[in-house]
């Protein structure tokens, strides 16, 4: 990532600068397998690195083809991208960063998928109070700024509990954190099933309404590498 320094502003104070650097990253499996985007990130940002994503989609399993996906935070939109390669039924992205949804569009067009990917230019946690959510189970993927796990982290429980409360029954809402991540404030803190990749964690919970597990075999539950 590059790094922040300062500049003097017109008063003599010190402002940050963000570097901003190109990166580029690739879909790992299903239809789009292998295809690159080349995409723009600083520090602020947190792409979700190969070994994370291929042990979330692993994990997600047959909870994936055939429902909708929404990556929350979007950011590079190789999540969301991802998502559809794996077979979603439709990937809506939400970003609030207009160079990150020119770039996503772009790509879903080169790709031949805009069809299936909505790129949505708004704050999530405005969003979040907005939705409406369907019918049919979801999956709800949440990778939020580094800023966002400190600085909001009351504000990013709050749209955490929000989504736990509006989406359908046995929906998949997912969170990639960091270590140190308050899981004991997360809604039903004991039904989610916490994995550790580095300095990554992803967390899963099945929405449960009546309280009980997905049966074994279930088609919609998400399934764990052997």
């Amino acid at each position: 990532m590059g790094c922040r320094k300062s500049a003097n502003s017109r008063y003599g104070a010190a402002v940050p600068i963000v570097m901003l650097e190109k990166v580029q990253v690739r879909i790992v499996a299903g239809s789009l397998r292998g295809r690159k985007l080349t995409v723009v990130v600083h520090e602020g940002m947190r792409p979700t690195p190969q070994m994370v994503r291929e042990a979330l989609f692993s994990i997600l399993g047959n909870a994936v083809p055939d429902r909708a996906f929404y990556d929350i935070f979007a950011g590079t939109g190789v999540i969301g991208l991802e998502a559809v390669s794996r077979g979603a039924s439709v990937a809506r992205l939400i970003e609030k960063d207009a160079r990150q949804v020119t770039d996503i569009q772009r790509y879903a067009e080169q790709f031949g998928v805009s069809a299936r990917v909505q790129v949505l230019k708004a704050d999530v946690y405005r969003w979040a109070e907005r939705w409406l959510p369907p019918k049919d189970p979801v999956n709800l993927f949440l990778s939020p700024p580094f800023p966002d796990l400190s600085e909001k982290a009351d504000e990013f429980l709050t749209l955490v509990n929000t989504l736990f409360a509006k989406a359908p029954n046995e929906s998949v809402l997912t969170i990639q954190a960091e270590e140190g991540f308050p899981l004991d404030r997360l809604p039903t803190p004991g039904a989610w099933d916490v994995r550790k990749y580095g300095r990554n964690i992803l967390l899963f919970l099945v929405i449960s309404r009546d309280g009980a597990a997905p049966p074994a075999g279930d088609p919609n539950a998400p399934t764990a590498p052997a």
